[in-house]
């Protein structure tokens, strides 16, 4: 029986997606499950007609990245699950050396690959926490990171589970930075296998820089946070975007990105409130569960 699972989140992946289903057809034996987002670009078509013959799962609706992962989770028995891009191409020795590092380190939950861009240059070899409580990627780490990035990484399922499974309801993006959190909060650790290699046509399913984008990127960062992180910083950095939000007007040159428009910034932090109910019962679920104190896995890793 094989080891993993690797779950391929797609949507209107029709350009992309059988690269990514050819390279998963090169690698160790594992099971292939494509989560299809209700794609209208035919790229159903292309995985019914693909030779590996992976199994779909057809949502109703798009989900979102998280979603996705959140949906397959339960259909889900190997000891491994693995998070895969539907843009990205893994070398062939990915799984063997992401499978082999979780082998051997019992403690470790997660572990994350190289990933490169287009021109070789590297996108993520882990994900670091800044200060401010971003999640971050990494280009130059050691073996251990604070999180892995999700775009193409084995996590053991049982962990996932333990700790809450995929916060489907970020739709897509920090999905990884929250669950690398969680995991540590409940005493994981997190891998950098610099051998496993992924080539990433990064933005091919979203485009970075877009008002969804930047939308989901701030919303889901301080949502992380409420969650997660230790409570003098959540109300620290909620505090601070929405005092940004309030002075941004009364700049004389704000830049052009996205995410200094005002309208965006009030919708994030209207969307953050109104979720505040729900998000503080999560976040005290995730106390309960938690073995190492929010504050000692700030203190560890915030800002390295």
């Amino acid at each position: 029986m094989p080891s993993t699972t690797v779950v391929v989140v797609t949507w209107r992946g029709r350009e992309h997606i059988t690269a990514c289903l050819d390279a998963l057809a090169r690698q160790r034996p594992h099971r292939t499950l494509v989560v299809d987002n209700a794609s209208d670009d035919g790229t159903a078509g292309l995985i019914a007609a693909h030779p590996s013959r992976p199994e779909v799962l057809r949502l109703p609706v798009n989900r979102g990245y998280a979603g996705g992962l959140a949906a397959a989770l339960p259909t889900i028995t190997t000891r491994y699950v693995a998070w895969l891009n539907d843009d990205a191409v893994p070398d062939d020795g990915w799984l063997a050396a992401l499978e082999d590092a979780l082998d051997a380190t019992p403690d470790a939950a997660a572990a994350t690959p190289s990933m490169l861009l287009a021109d070789g240059s590297t996108q993520s070899v882990g994900v670091r926490l800044t200060a401010d409580g971003h999640g971050a990627d990494l280009v130059l780490a050691g073996r251990e990171v604070f999180g892995f990035c999700g775009g193409a990484a084995l996590l053991r399922r049982d962990a996932v589970e333990r700790v809450g499974g995929v916060p489907a309801a970020f739709f897509c993006y920090y999905e990884d930075t929250d669950t690398a959190w969680r995991l540590r909060l409940a005493g994981y650790r997190v891998l950098s296998v610099g051998p496993a290699r992924v080539h990433h046509r990064h933005g091919a399913s979203t485009n970075p820089g877009s008002r969804p984008f930047h939308r989901w990127n701030e919303r889901n960062r301080l949502l992380t946070l409420l969650r997660c992180a230790p409570a003098g910083t959540a109300v620290r950095e909620l505090v601070r975007f929405a005092a940004i939000t309030a002075l941004l007007p009364l700049r004389r040159a704000t830049p052009d990105a996205a995410n200094f428009h005002v309208p965006l910034r009030v919708r994030v932090l209207l969307e953050v409130l109104v979720r505040l109910p729900v998000t503080v019962a999560q976040r005290w679920r995730i106390g309960r569960r938690a073995t190492v104190d929010r504050r000692a896995v700030w203190r560890e890793w915030a800002g390295r």
